[in-house]
């Protein structure tokens, strides 16, 4: 099997393009896709650090290090919660707030833009499509040992 006729070529060869996309947008704004991607997930009121990850889908450590850099660039700031000293909660400052609605913007003019140009039954089965995928990968361990063919006996 060629590799452009796995499912997965097609998804990591559209998010690379979309990727590139709100990348050099970001850049345009002297930003990353990772920063605007965490603006536009801290609440309104602020999202304490713990649910922030689990929340994007990515590690700590690679949120840790987005989070200090847009700290340092007056995007946020990070205090501990008055109810729980153990919790941080990482809130928009007035800067972030703008930054995060240029990210929203690009997000919906991508989205717009798609919307446009695709036949509104193929957005349905590409969403149905997705939704199916991702609740699989949730479920089921696709590399236990069961579907992992086991070689013969010679």
């Amino acid at each position: 099997m060629k590799s452009e006729e796995t499912i997965d070529f097609h998804l990591r060869w559209l998010w690379l393009k979309i990727f590139r996309i709100y990348n050099t947008e970001a850049a345009n704004f002297g930003g990353t896709i990772s920063v605007g991607y965490t603006l536009l997930n801290i609440d309104k009121d602020g999202t304490p650090s713990t649910k922030l990850g689990p929340k994007m889908g990515i590690e700590s450590r690679s949120l840790t290090r987005t989070l200090k850099t847009m700290e340092a660039d007056g995007l946020i700031t990070r205090t501990t919660d008055p109810d729980d000293k153990r919790v941080m909660v990482v809130r928009l400052t007035d800067e972030g707030k703008k930054y995060r609605e240029t990210a929203r913007n690009t997000v919906l003019d991508l989205n717009e833009f798609l919307l446009e140009h695709l036949d509104g039954d193929d957005v349905d089965t590409f969403m149905k499509v997705s939704r199916k995928i991702n609740t699989l990968l949730d479920e089921k361990n696709i590399f236990s040992k069961n579907h992992i063919p086991q070689p013969k006996n010679p």
